[in-house]
């Protein structure tokens, strides 16, 4: 898939994920609210390279292991290519149960493609995003960006990652501060609008430009040192409220 252009990338993986949607309607039946393509494959800038294929999940009730394993294995015998770049996000109607951030939630709501539904639950307010924001991704983001700082060389594996944490300041403050999730180019395009002290926005739009062309990111190796400037750029910002 990594070396088709971005468009026919996309047109496969929405192939994909309607005829997965099919047979898992069929068989989990009666459990299933909805199937949604959400992230890049609903609100835009899919790239064949770095693109997840994020499908979101909505049940009646909480399914259990084996359901979700049935689920995988359903597509993997439909593309064992792309199964492997599939995340399922899932919860029940109440979201109560699951595997379901704030933030992915409200990517569903504003900009989630309904392959199949019946139900469609309700929004989680700012301070739920905030609360969200300030923990397991800020945690997450700092650990792989200490990670990625102290590689000598940027692997075919690593890619993927540093893109993510060199990208990822605009994600966090447009969510931060909108309580809502955007394409790349989209949180670009507001921290251009609405600058941030100390932060980088010419790092991040370089790397913006990588994923747009799907580039090997070793010209922007040199600068992982930013990613701790970054961070406590983000991070002075949330500070002030």
């Amino acid at each position: 898939m990594g070396s088709l252009s971005n468009d026919a990338a996309l047109a496969a993986a929405h192939d994909f994920t309607a005829r997965i949607a099919e047979r898992w309607w069929s068989h989990v039946e009666g459990r299933l609210l909805g199937i949604y393509r959400i992230g890049s494959l609903a609100h835009g800038g899919f790239s064949a390279r770095y693109s997840d294929i994020d499908v979101a999940v909505i049940a009646a009730a909480p399914l259990d292991v084996a359901e979700l394993e049935r689920m995988r294995a359903v597509a993997a015998d439909i593309s064992s290519e792309l199964a492997a770049k599939l995340s399922i996000f899932w919860a029940d109607q109440s979201f109560g149960a699951g595997r379901f951030p704030p933030l992915d939630r409200v990517d569903y709501l504003d900009h989630g493609l309904a392959i199949v539904e019946r139900v469609r639950p309700g929004r989680p307010g700012l301070a739920e995003i905030r609360d969200y924001l300030r923990g397991g991704p800020l945690e997450r983001w700092a650990q792989q960006s200490r990670s990625l700082r102290e590689l000598s060389a940027l692997g075919p594996n690593d890619q993927k990652p540093y893109l993510r944490s060199l990208l990822y300041p605009a994600r966090f403050l447009y969510s931060w501060s909108t309580g809502a999730m955007a394409a790349n180019d989209d949180a670009v395009e507001f921290l251009r609008r609405h600058p941030v002290p100390d932060l980088d926005i010419g790092l991040i739009e370089r790397a913006l430009g990588c994923r747009r062309e799907n580039r090997d990111l070793d010209e922007l190796f040199p600068e992982r040192s930013r990613l701790d400037l970054q961070l406590r750029a983000c991070t002075d910002f949330i500070s002030r409220g």
